[in-house]
């Protein structure tokens, strides 16, 4: 049981199975293939959550409306493509939506479970990025939240935080703090990409803190 209006759960679904759509039209893949993907980036970071939360029931098997709107969003995408070829900038701008709306639908049940702050708002990072993992590795490539980008997981970090503040801390309306939360993820992702911050690689500070070391050992030979 979630507690966010369910008009907004099935937004993150549909919203996520275009992001499949669309990746499956790049890809130009079958019909079964618009659906397959339309399922892992709707219904895959759920399922991940559920399978790791192990209580209450599994989401896409308990609602009566996501599987059928996936597959109806696979076969709509797959019939009449153009209407995705008319906006080819669209798939980060749905990417990214769908993570911010599946953040707050993963959080939101981890706190009607009452799990603890950390684990909740792991299970909102986990529903928001697990879609597009799992189709990254359904296609063989290296999922995004693993490569050198622009903001991504951190972003899903960012929006599970708002919400479980505003949510669990100081108890705000629900539609309100999902707002905040979609608002904080989508916009730490565009401020990346508009002033290309990356997280950095191959960080290795064992030299400064050998060198820090060694200075304070020789500060305190010096004392005795």
């Amino acid at each position: 049981m979630l507690q966010i209006p369910i008009w907004l759960d099935l937004a993150a679904v549909i919203v996520g199975a275009l992001a499949g759509v669309w990746a499956a039209q790049e890809r130009k893949l079958d019909l079964v293939g618009y659906i397959g993907l339309g399922f892992l980036c709707g219904l895959g970071g759920g399922l991940i959550r559920d399978m790791a939360m192990q209580v209450g029931s599994v989401y896409m098997l308990q609602s009566p409306y996501a599987i059928p709107f996936v597959v109806a969003t696979g076969v709509i995408g797959y019939f009449f493509p153009q209407i995705i070829k008319r906006y080819p900038n669209l798939l980060d701008w749905l990417d990214i939506l769908s993570v911010g709306l599946f953040v707050v639908a993963g959080t939101d049940k981890a706190i009607h479970y009452n799990l603890y702050p950390m684990a909740c708002m792991l299970m909102g990072v986990l529903t928001g990025v697990g879609g597009g993992m799992m189709r990254d590795v359904f296609l063989g490539d290296t999922p995004r939240i693993f490569q050198r980008s622009n903001f991504y997981a951190v972003a899903a970090i960012g929006g599970a935080v708002v919400y479980y503040t505003l949510v669990a801390v100081s108890h705000y309306n629900l539609e309100i703090s999902a707002i905040a939360s979609v608002a904080t993820t989508m916009g730490l992702r565009r401020l990346s990409l508009y002033y290309n911050v990356t997280l950095p690689t191959e960080v290795d500070l064992t030299p400064k803190v050998a060198a820090s070391a060694k200075r304070i050992k020789e500060k305190a030979r010096r004392k005795k």
